[in-house]
């Protein structure tokens, strides 16, 4: 297990360069607005990273937008806003290049500039010879220095580069330097290296031209991380990263698992003190705002980052969760689960009735039914790994020896009508008891699940108006597998929230409507639990 780091706070000996803003927001599906550059911006300045790439200013109106406004509307505490751009044009000069002088409008204190370090690419993208793309470089550089700005360069497609030409690719580094450029990054920009390949060029190139190296790197061979953490191995002081690894084709280097690695593993202060504790939480509102669902299966924060589901596993870590951790999640704001399935022992189930709460007091006959219990229910296609509502409602029946109950169905039926004019009409008729009253209510919905839910609910909601403030925030289907075809048993998987919290809810049978009925049951009945409602005699 891994201990935090108790060393000095960061410096510039080691950066911390997220680009999320930037070359994040080339991923496919992501659209960002001014609002939600400034957002993130202000998520990624809370963690601590040392600078935010913010965007070309001058290229596209949104992103000169955004410097203009960051510049009145952020106040950073931690990183320094950074404007990309590129090298003055060949033949011209920097001082009356209006590309580069939008970079000095933008009035970010740092500038990134993009330099070709690829001789074909020189040739046949820029169009110019080996030596003019080099006093492009000295140029640019030397003009941004002048005007007070720190200036970090990007070879774009160094290693592609360097395998082709090395003597040259390595003067493109040297002019950089020697031009006053402070970090000169080595960019993976097809992302096709592995990380040995990238160590042991970084090490060359530092050994060679003396300068301060950092590396840039995509994720096409599913590297990025390892390739980013292999070239610190071999002395780069720089990392870019985006957050979530969001990026073109398959993503960048991804900034959580990075740091984390740096801080945990490497043992370096690259972040504000506390503000590791904060990551899961600063991953999930970035992807937020981009509209994208968090990855559960991201390493550090994702939702099963630190999810135990067999049995053999829970033994061990209800003596020491140390034996199946890599680290303590709270370092990085997250947290054990343990997870329900048919591959539960004794264990997973004590360890999970710990974490919802529920006392089973080390009774092992009650701690047998319910492993049985939930085998005998996964069998049947029930799943409580993403159910945690209903299985604790499972948990306290048999703890009980009955059912949670604050109502008791009669009889329910849903109808959808087809009309003659193409029209659909969906109703459905509730019966129940409750408190001592029996109500009988129809209502009508988009669709026949929503018309059940609708019914229940206005049953319901007069003994019981907490209901109110439940609404359903996501229905999962799954047709089990089978050869029933229309007929094959259906699992439905509920997600319902009070707006302060959610909770998920599940049901199984043979049609979607019953499925769907038997979830939102336990989505009521859990609901009303959660609201501290005692149950009915």
């Amino acid at each position: 297990m891994t201990e935090p780091n108790t060393a000095t706070a960061p410096d510039d000996a080691f950066h911390v360069f997220d680009t999320t803003l930037r070359d994040g927001a080339q991923r496919e599906g992501i659209n960002l607005t001014v609002a939600d550059k400034l957002t993130i911006a202000r998520h990624l300045d809370d963690f601590g990273v040392g600078f935010i790439e913010g965007g070309w200013p001058g290229a596209n109106p949104r992103d000169t937008e955004f410097f203009e406004r960051a510049r009145k509307e952020i106040d950073f505490r931690h990183a320094q806003l950074v404007a990309f751009g590129a090298t003055r044009r060949a033949g011209g000069t920097a001082a009356t290049d209006p590309q580069v002088q939008a970079l000095l409008d933008s009035e970010a204190p740092v500038v990134t500039l993009v330099a070709k370090s690829h001789d074909r690419h020189v040739e046949l993208a820029l169009r110019t010879t080996l030596d003019e793309n080099l006093e492009m470089i000295r140029d640019t550089v030397s003009h941004l220095r002048a005007q007070g700005r720190r200036v970090f360069v990007d070879c774009e497609h160094f290693f592609d580069g360097y395998k082709a030409n090395p003597a040259y690719a390595k003067q493109v580094v040297r002019t950089a330097a020697e031009a006053g450029a402070d970090v000169v990054v080595l960019c993976d920009t097809n992302g096709g290296m592995l990380p040995a390949q990238v160590q042991a060029v970084v090490a060359t190139v530092l050994a060679d031209t003396g300068a301060r190296l950092g590396i840039h790197a995509q994720d096409d061979t599913g590297c990025a991380v390892a390739n980013a953490l292999a070239a610190v191995d071999a002395g780069a002081t720089h990392v870019q990263c985006t957050a979530n690894g969001y990026g073109e084709r398959v993503g960048n280097s991804n900034l959580f698992p990075v740091v984390a690695a740096l801080e945990l593993k490497y043992g370096k202060r690259v972040l504000p003190d506390g503000a590791l504790a904060e990551m899961t939480r600063i991953s999930h509102a970035i992807a937020e705002v981009v509209n994208l669902t968090p990855s559960t299966h991201q390493p550090y924060v994702g939702l099963s980052a630190f999810a135990h589901k067999a049995g053999l596993h829970a033994s061990a870590i209800k003596v020491d969760p140390d034996l199946y951790q890599h680290t303590d999640p709270a370092l990085v704001g997250n947290h054990m689960r343990m997870l329900v399935s048919d591959m539960a022992g004794r264990a997973s189930i004590e360890l999970k009735s710990k974490e919802l709460g529920v006392d089973l007091g080390g009774d092992r006959e009650l701690i047998g039914r319910v492993v049985a219990r939930v085998k005998e229910r996964e069998l049947a296609g029930y799943t409580y790994e993403a159910a945690d509502a209903s299985f604790e409602l499972l948990l306290r029946a048999e703890a009980s020896g009955a059912p949670l109950s604050y109502f008791r169905i009669e009889s329910w039926r849903a109808i959808v009508e087809d009309r003659p004019d193409g029209t659909h009409a969906n109703e459905a008729t509730v019966k129940l008891w409750a408190k001592g009253e029996r109500a009988v209510v129809t209502a009508e919905g988009n669709g026949p699940v929503h018309a059940l839910d609708s019914a229940l609910r206005a049953a319901l909601e007069r003994i019981y108006p907490q209901l109110a403030t439940f609404s359903l925030v996501d229905y999962k289907v799954r047709i089990l597998e089978g050869s029933a075809g229309t007929g094959s048993t259906t699992r439905v998987l509920l997600t319902s929230t009070d707006g302060t919290g959610e909770w998920t809810t599940v049901g199984v049978a043979e049609n979607i409507i019953a499925a769907s009925y038997q979830a939102l049951e336990d989505a009521h009945t859990y609901g009303l639990l959660r609201a501290g409602v005692v149950p009915a005699e």
